[in-house]
This record gives structure tokens, C-alpha cells and sequence, in this order.
């Protein structure tokens, strides 16, 4: 009752890859059935439906029952929905701002236009039903109805594989439509198609997508392809979507397709190799011949497979409930899914100014990274950079690698990348936080002094910083310590402050810790101390009447009409009651300023009123929809908030609403995964809810100079995690748990290999030494188990 009125008070004042053991080999064999890649398929966005791909592909292909719409703004949900009954292509491309070469087959007449959903009689469009649909990681088909065409899709690294079995007829198509908006990929400014040859057509396209026009004007975003045929089509036509049929072999232009005419016997399949490349034509062509001139559907098919199961088995869980199998493996799946290849097999990868540049290779003669695309790490830090640390540091590795690549190429660091355009997505830059992340992980096969040079320059510079390097107002900050509340610039941010103020100013003092903890370890004294100096940023906004985060303007007065729940007026994707817990590099300094017992308490209240909506938006299908409640697991700035109780002395409220959390927040159905209707962008719900299932987490993102992961409670009995070679001096770090339950989630004491361990908390090192942390687990919380020693952050 107590919390219900404290919380209730609060909301009046706001209105105011792999190694099977014997052991495993069964669940080895049928991990890939747990991933169900429908799951939150409603308010999808454009990247997320890719099933016919490899872990961190450039190939991603899948079914488009809305892709031809194209979106407005950049960001709404748009590609493949759950609800949708009928398909307009299966594009080839699925990135963060970046779609396109999408293939249709047809028969009858050709139309001219994919048509709507709401009459697809009127375009090329066709019924699907679910039943005759089957999706799983590296595969995809369906039965397209109104043309009885059975549509198969999978891919290698770089090149995507269709498999159509037509019906008997004298009228059957393959649709390239290449001119035309796909997705996330905006307006297209040129693209090309041509038949070279009786059974290869190649081209390109050339986009705008809409955050490169935001952050980058000017700049667009190419992708090209080379397709091969194994039957050479009866004719050929060429049109422009909405225009007239014409025989030709070529055509150029915004709304480019071509027709490919065969008539079929019943059953005839035709295939379709598509080399694709974000650097030209020949590099398309020299992609497909590297990697599978020679393999068939099925051999692709098989070894995409084998690297699904290479790479989900690198996390083998055990016992636990067959849903929360679904949900670790789905959410495990969107991990390795999102932020793709978008370099070639030579080395070749698209520089930030248009034109091509080349990874130098090693002694193998191949490049010695891979260059990725990637959706802005905003919120990445507590979900993404600890498990890619943990289980594929290879992958982050690279994923640096490539930071670094377009801040050589450009002279800033870029949260987000398509095809090294700047896309930050929400005007700042949390990159600092991964790269120190990955330094401070061991993880460090990249050039060190420009790593540094880049970190140092993101926290620190202002003078002739580029929007698309985000955070304008760092001057601001730099100078008064905090980012001045300014909305003379509606919804952005400018070199004199921001609308964002208070996002900005916490985002920014967290990384400027990650940065001087990076400095620190590099011995560069003087510049930690002005870092450290810089992270205490947070507590300029502090108001000690409320006990809460506030926007200042810049004399600095707080704002009047202050209203904690209000998003967008100093806070970004979020509100006062979320951001006033953004200090994960100082949990101890805002429990101090809070009080413990008031903190806690009032903690444990929001989370209380916040399971009322399902720990966010409820069931509204919006990826805003949680923006206005005390707390909101559907978005960013929310996702480490429950781990708090670790720093505050009662990591038995961790467990008990992290799970509460995995339960009832996520599920395995289309409309409810991922809350209902989230943003899941590119894997960080889905490795959300990995973390916590396996008990594991990281409120500081590895920024500390010796991170660690903190405890929870794990879903399962076993989990084993294998561990990297190379990065790691350990093979496996098993956790057990006995006695654990769906009403006995609370941990009652712990062994580290063989040793009693009474703390919440392990450092990274010792997991990369690999062993087995085992917990028993049980239905009344330990108030004394994890409080012997607190987490270390350093200040």
C-alpha cells in the first residue's frame, strides 16, 4: 500500500561460431527450432524479417508484404508484418537504411504496380496463407497463391539464392524490380538493369534514405548486384512501374524493372544466383564466383545452416520452460542477424564520401576484417557489446574496426553506419562507450592510438563537427559541465543546447567515464581527469527537492512546468522517471543523492506500477507507446534500470523483476515478442532478454577499466557458454542452478569453482577464465546473499 500511494504521488507530481560436446548433441541438433523468426513480427521494422541469411550476413533475404511503401520519416515499422496477407517481393537487401534488388515470380499478366493490401488484385502482390509458410534461420518459403509459385529463399555471405517451382503455364515471370523504394532505403535517385547475357542480368540502384539525407545531405547509399539464371528466359521486358511493357534488354532510371518471360511445365523450378556488393557491379559478380559459383540451392542451403548451428551453440541452455527456449534462441537469432557485412571478398567496402576503399589483407590473402553495417549503438552498450564480448569477439572485433574505418575515411566517429554514411538516428554518440568497452574486454586487434585519437575527439571536439557525427552541442557541455535545455530547434540539438538536454547530458557524462577509464589505462593522466570531471555531469542536473533529473536552460535555472513523465521536453525516447536512473557509471553517487532507502524504495515502486502496463506500453502496438510510464523496456534508455538494485544492496529485486520482466514483457507470438509491437532494432531486446536469461549483465557496458558482469537470475538449469580462443584464456563458462523454478527465482547462495561466493557480481576476467558459477536458487529472497562487496566503478 505504501508504494502504491508513493508511486501513485510521483505520477500526480508529473502531471503536474561452435564446439558440441557429447553431452549436448541432441540439443545441438534441434537448436535451430527454437527460433521462430515471426515472433514480434507486427511493428516490425524493415531489418528485422531476414531469415534466409547468415549470422552477420550482407545477404539477407525474406518476404516483403509492405517493403514497397516505402517509409516517411526513415524509422516506421514497414517490410513484413504478421498480420499481412498477401507478399510484394522478396528483396535481397535488409539493413538499416539500406533495401533493395527484390525478385517477384508471377504468372499471367505482368503488372505493373506491387498494388496495396487492402486490394492486391490491383498489383503483382500475391496471397500467402500461414500454413503453406515456413521460416527458420538461413531459410525461408512460401506458396505465393495467387500464382501457385512456391518461393524458396537462403544465402551465403554475399550472395542470395531463390528457388521458384512454377506451375504449368505460358505465362510465367521473374519480376527484378530494383527501381523502386524498398524499406528503409528512401527515394531512389538512379538504378540500372541489363541483360548481359542470355541468363545473367546485372545493375545497381542508387537511394536516399531519409536519416543519410538528415545526417548526411547529399550523400546517397548504392548496391549492386549480379544475378545468374539456370534457364534462360523465352524474352525479356523492360518498364517503368506504372508505365508500359516494352522488349529490351536494358533500362535506367528511377522505376526500373525488367521482366524475365519463361513458360513453364508444372513443377519447373528456376533458380536465381544474385552476387550482391555495395561497391560495383564487378565486385557483385566476383562475390558470387568467390563464394558459390558452383554451389546449388541445397549446398548453399546446408551450409548456411551449419553456420546457424555453429553459432547459436556457442550459448547451449538447458532445462527451463520450452517458451523461454523460443524466446532466448529468437532473441540469440536477432543478435547474430542484425549489422551485416557490407565489404566484399577482395576487401573492397563503400567509403563515407562515395567512392571505394580496400581492407588491407593478411598473409592468407584475405582482408584482415570485415567492414559492418550498423543501426546506431544508442542503449547497445547494455545488451549488445556484453554478450558480443562474451561469445563472439571476433564479431566486435571487427564491429571496431569498422568504427574506426569511417573515421579515418571522414575524421568523426559515427554511431550509426549504411555503407559508412552517417545515420546516427537520435543526433548522438555513444560509440566511445562499445570501443572502450572492447579495449577494456581484451579485446584489441585494432590500431589503439586511433582509437583512442577517435574516442577522445568524440567526447571532447566541437569546432567544426558534422551533424552526422552527432552531438552538436558537446561544446555546450564541455564548457558548463551540462547540455542547456533549447528548443529553438524543434525536436534536435545545436551547438548552443538541445531539446534533448537531459539525455544528452547523462549520455554524455557516461561516456566520457568510458573514455577516461580508456585514458586511464593508456596512462594518459591529464586527460582522465578532465573526463572524470566531465562524467560528474549528471549530478549538475540533479534536483535535490525532487530528487530527480531536471533540464536546465542555460543561465542555469531549472524549467518551470516540469513534468517527470513528459517525454521530449529535455528527454529523448523517454522522461524524467527513466532518465533520472542514467547513471550506470555512478549507481553508488545516485543512490547517495537519492538515499538508499528512498531509492530503493522508489525503485521498487515504479517497477511495481510499471508491471500494470507489462513493464512499458501495455498492449499498444507502437514502439513509443512506453514513453510516458515510469518505466519502459520497449526502448533504450530504460534497459538497465531493473540491474540497479545490485549497486543499492538488494540484488534480490534484480532477480525478482528481471524475470518478471523476461516472463511477462517478452513472448512468442507475432504481435507479442518483444512487448507488443517494440522496437527490437538490430538484436537489443532480443540480447536483453539473453543476458538476463542466463543471469548475466552489464550496467556499465564494459567501460569500466576492469568490467564485470553483474547477477541475476538465470531461466535456466545449465548454461553453457563457449568462449573464444583467442580472446579468452578459458574454453566454457558454465552456469548451473538447482532448485530453480518459475516460483523460485531468488538466488540463496553461490559457488564459483568450488568456492563460496557472496557477491552479486564477477569481474570479466574471471569469466574469460572460464569454470562454474552455480546457484541455488529458491522461493523467499535472500536479503543477505550479494551484498559482502559492492560492484566496482571506479570514480
Amino acid at each position: 500500500m505504501k508504494k502504491s500511494r508513493f508511486i501513485l504521488g510521483l505520477i500526480s507530481l508529473a502531471c503536474l561460431m561452435s564446439c558440441s560436446t557429447p553431452e549436448s548433441t541432441k540439443l545441438d541438433e534441434t537448436l535451430l527450432d527454437y527460433v521462430k523468426p515471426n515472433l514480434g513480427t507486427v511493428h516490425s521494422r524493415w531489418f528485422f524479417y531476414t531469415p534466409a541469411a547468415e549470422p552477420f550476413g550482407l545477404a539477407k533475404l525474406g518476404a516483403s508484404t509492405n517493403g514497397t511503401y516505402g517509409n516517411n520519416q526513415g524509422w516506421e515499422a514497414v517490410g513484413y508484418e504478421d498480420g499481412h496477407g498477401s507478399i510484394d517481393g522478396f528483396p535481397c537487401l535488409h539493413e538499416f537504411q539500406v533495401g533493395g534488388i527484390s525478385l517477384m515470380p508471377v504468372t499471367g499478366e505482368v503488372k505493373t504496380n506491387p498494388g496495396k493490401l487492402e486490394d492486391p488484385d490491383k498489383g503483382f502482390r500475391s496471397r500467402f496463407d500461414k500454413a503453406d509458410e515456413t521460416a527458420r534461420p538461413g531459410y525461408y518459403t512460401v506458396l505465393l497463391k495467387d500464382y501457385q509459385v512456391k518461393v524458396e529463399l537462403t544465402a551465403t555471405s554475399r550472395v542470395g539464392f531463390q528457388r521458384y517451382t512454377f506451375p504449368a503455364s505460358k505465362e510465367s515471370h521473374i519480376l527484378f524490380n530494383i527501381g523502386n523504394r524498398q524499406g528503409e532505403s528512401g527515394a531512389v535517385k538512379d538504378a540500372y538493369i541489363h541483360q548481359v547475357d542470355s541468363n545473367i542480368i546485372e545493375g545497381y540502384v542508387i537511394t536516399e534514405p531519409e536519416y543519410v539525407k538528415k545526417y548526411q545531405a547529399g550523400a546517397t547509399v548504392s548496391m549492386y548486384f549480379y544475378a545468374v539464371l539456370d534457364r534462360v528466359p523465352a524474352s525479356v521486358d523492360v518498364f517503368y512501374q506504372d508505365g508500359e511493357l516494352k522488349a529490351g534488354s536494358e533500362i535506367k532510371g528511377p522505376g526500373a524493372m525488367m521482366s524475365l518471360n519463361y513458360s513453364t511445365r508444372q513443377d519447373e523450378q528456376v533458380n536465381v544466383k544474385i552476387g550482391l556488393s555495395y561497391t560495383s557491379i564487378a565486385n557483385a559478380k566476383l562475390n558470387l564466383k568467390t563464394e558459390a559459383e558452383h554451389m546449388s540451392f541445397d549446398e548453399a542451403l546446408s551450409a548456411t545452416t551449419q553456420k546457424w548451428h555453429q553459432a547459436l551453440n556457442r550459448i547451449k541452455v538447458s532445462g527451463g520452460t520450452e517458451d523461454n527456449k523460443i524466446k532466448f534462441y529468437t532473441g540469440l537469432y536477432h543478435v547474430l542477424l542484425g549489422r551485416g557485412l557490407a565489404s566484399d571478398v577482395n576487401g573492397a567496402y563503400p567509403k563515407n564520401d562515395g567512392t571505394v576503399g580496400v581492407i588491407p589483407t593478411g598473409k592468407d590473402g584475405k582482408p584482415v576484417h570485415n567492414h559492418y553495417n550498423t543501426d546506431a549503438i544508442w542503449g547497445g552498450y547494455w545488451n549488445l557489446t556484453p554478450l558480443w564480448a562474451m561469445a563472439f569477439p571476433e564479431y566486435y572485433n571487427d564491429w571496431v574496426n569498422s568504427q574506426l574505418l569511417v573515421y579515418k575515411d571522414a575524421g568523426w566517429l559515427g554511431d550509426g553506419i549504411a555503407n559508412s554514411k552517417y545515420v546516427s538516428g537520435v543526433g548522438t554518440n555513444m560509440v566511445s562507450v562499445a570501443i572502450a568497452g572492447a579495449y577494456n574486454s581484451g579485446i584489441r586487434d585494432y590500431d589503439i592510438n586511433t582509437a583512442y585519437e577517435a574516442v577522445l575527439k568524440n567526447e571532447l571536439c566541437s569546432a567544426n563537427r558534422i551533424e552526422g557525427a552527432g552531438k552538436t552541442d558537446v561544446g555546450q557541455f564541455v564548457e558548463k559541465g551540462f547540455v542547456p535545455f533549447d528548443d529553438s530547434i524543434f525536436y534536435g540539438t545545436h551547438p548552443g543546447g538541445s531539446q534533448f538536454s537531459v539525455s544528452h547530458t547523462v549520455e554524455y557524462s557516461f561516456s566520457a567515464y568510458a573514455v577516461a577509464q580508456l585514458a586511464k589505462s593508456l596512462g594518459r593522466e591529464a586527460d582522465y581527469r578532465q573526463l572524470m570531471t566531465l562524467s560528474n555531469g549528471w549530478a549538475k542536473l540533479f534536483d535535490d527537492d525532487l530528487k530527480m533529473i531536471r533540464p536546465r536552460v542555460a543561465n542555469g535555472n531549472f524549467i518551470d512546468h516540469f513534468n517527470p513523465l513528459e517525454s521530449w521536453r529535455g528527454f529523448q525516447e523517454g522522461n524524467a522517471f527513466q532518465y533520472t536512473f542514467f547513471v550506470p557509471h555512478n549507481p553508488e553517487g545516485l543512490v547517495a543523492r537519492v538515499g538508499k532507502g528512498e531509492f530503493n524504495h522508489r525503485l521498487d515502486s515504479i517497477f511495481t506500477e510499471a508491471r500494470k502496463t507489462i513493464f512499458g506500453g501495455g498492449k499498444v502496438v507502437n514502439a513509443f507507446s512506453g514513453l510516458s510510464s515510469p518505466y519502459n523496456h520497449g526502448n533504450q534508455p530504460s534497459l538497465h534500470i531493473p540491474w540497479l538494485f545490485n549497486f543499492s544492496g538488494k540484488p534480490y529485486l534484480t532477480q525478482k523483476w528481471t524475470r518478471l520482466i523476461c516472463e511477462e514483457f517478452y513472448g512468442t507470438t507475432g504481435e507479442h515478442g518483444y512487448g507488443y509491437g517494440q522496437d527490437e532494432d538490430q538484436g537489443q531486446l532480443g540480447a536483453w532478454f539473453v543476458l538476463a536469461a542466463m543471469g548475466l549483465f552489464d550496467v556499465q557496458g564494459g567501460a569500466c577499466q576492469h568490467p564485470t558482469y553483474q547477477i541475476g537470475s538465470p531461466l535456466f538449469d545449465r548454461i553453457e557458454i563457449q568462449l573464444s580462443d583467442k580472446y579468452a584464456s578459458g574454453k566454457t563458462f558454465v552456469i548451473e542452478t538447482e532448485g530453480n523454478g518459475a516460483n523460485a527465482g531468488y538466488i540463496q547462495s553461490a559457488e564459483l569453482n568450488g568456492k563460496a561466493w557472496n557477491k552479486c557480481w564477477l569481474f570479466r576476467d574471471e569469466l574469460f577464465k572460464g569454470g562454474v558459477l552455480k546457484l541455488k536458487m529458491g522461493a523467499q529472497p535472500n536479503s543477505l546473499w550479494g551484498i559482502e562487496e559492492s560492484v566496482p566503478c571506479p570514480q
